[in-house]
């Protein structure tokens, strides 16, 4: 039986950290001008999937009694921590209207969420260019 503790030790804690290679792979794909478009659109849609759902950042869900919100480790900008209620609902603050404003406001609420929200952007922006005939190297 393989626990999740068991998984990050075997890659030495930097296991949920593969989006970061996957950045800058894509950062040299724009660099070298070799790859082409298709290969940007993938590493683009990689590194997006890897901030919404596999990033390492601090929860946020709310919380009664703390401004805050929860700050236990999660994984992903859409998703909570190991609690039950918080796993989804993030993810449900984006459908509620009242609630968009606090989900955003939790995008910039740290350095690692902030990273992490750039990079989300960034590499929806890539893709976005990269599919535009002209713009993407040949």
């Amino acid at each position: 039986m393989t626990t999740s503790g068991a998984r990050s030790s075997r890659f030495g804690g930097l296991g949920q950290w593969w989006g970061v290679l996957a950045g800058g792979l894509l950062i040299a794909a724009w660099i070298n001008r070799t790859a082409g478009p298709a290969v940007i659109i993938g590493l683009s849609a990689i590194v997006l999937l890897w901030s919404f759902f596999q990033a390492p950042v601090t929860c946020g869900a709310p919380i009664r009694g703390r401004d805050d919100g929860c700050r236990n480790n999660a994984t992903g900008l859409l998703m909570g921590c190991h609690i039950r209620q918080h796993r989804w609902q993030k993810l449900k603050m984006l459908i509620v209207r009242r609630r968009v404003r606090a989900f955003c406001s939790g995008l910039f609420s740290d350095a690692k969420a902030t990273l992490v929200t750039l990079a989300a952007a960034g590499s929806f922006i890539s893709g976005l260019v990269a599919l535009v005939p002209g713009v993407a190297v040949h």
